[in-house]
């Protein structure tokens, strides 16, 4: 079992607050502003999941972003998409930040401060999205790298949307506004920048003072169909997109 004062101060892209209610809220962030999401962050997260699920005085979990962007910018340092070791690697942590995301059993919200062009996955796996007038997804750098959107999205994306929608927006990259977003049932609410953590703050103090069984295991119900999806696809589609990358590199190299 974690404890709060263990982890806290452990995640270089993540700042942790906790209130003695036990909403503890994560904000992903890059010295202090924007995500910038690379390898080191990859690799981390995989982690900060995990000390959050095994930390039983979390009682809701609010993600949200820094800057002006929930998550739209990635580096490519510290991946190495091209190596038998070096993608192994990104095909364990793929797997395993997901599963620990749905190890988190409390109930979760999602505050999208911005826009959303990668690892949109993560909100998906939460109960409550919550997006600002300026939020969008889009599937952007999978496809810009060339390889498979094989990472979670091509699961989670079918299934929020639809299957004809949910395909068409990976494979042509679309571009989902907020309200597009709420009228197609990805994102709860479109609530006003400066509105915006406050109401996640509201939803989450609201669960927080149901009886702890109760907001662990509607958590653990309300996931149950999720995590037979992920468990059953992600391996296959992160697999996938280490062929195309492995095709990408052989190209690269003439």
């Amino acid at each position: 079992m974690s404890r709060f004062e263990t982890y806290r101060d452990a995640f270089p892209h993540a700042r942790l607050t906790r209130k003695d209610n036990g909403v503890l809220e994560v904000a992903l962030h890059s010295d202090g502003g924007k995500l910038v999401f690379d390898g080191h962050a990859h690799e981390e997260f995989v982690d900060l999941f995990h000390a959050i699920g095994e930390d039983r005085d979390n009682r809701v979990v609010i993600l949200t972003g820094s800057g002006d962007a929930f998550m739209d910018t990635i580096s490519p340092d510290g991946f190495d998409f091209f190596t038998p070791t070096g993608y192994d690697k990104i095909l364990r942590e793929g797997r395993k930040v997901l599963s620990n995301l749905l190890d988190i059993e409390v109930p979760m919200i999602t505050a999208l401060n911005g826009p959303v062009r990668l690892h949109s996955e993560y909100a998906l796996l939460t109960d409550v999205i919550l997006a600002t007038p300026e939020t969008v997804f889009q599937d952007k750098p999978h496809f810009d790298f060339g390889i498979v959107p094989g990472d979670g999205v091509h699961l989670l994306w079918p299934e929020v949307l639809g299957s004809i929608r949910g395909r068409y927006f990976l494979l042509t990259r679309q571009e989902l506004d907020a309200q597009t977003a709420k009228d197609w049932g990805v994102v709860n609410e479109i609530v006003p920048a400066d509105r915006l953590l406050a109401r996640a703050h509201e939803i989450a103090d609201s669960l927080a003072s149901l009886p702890p069984l109760t907001s662990c295991y509607t958590r653990i119900a309300l996931t149950q169909r999720l995590r037979r999806l992920i468990d059953e696809g992600t391996g296959y589609g992160l697999a996938l997109e280490g062929i195309s990358a492995a095709e990408v590199a052989r190209s690269m190299n003439g």
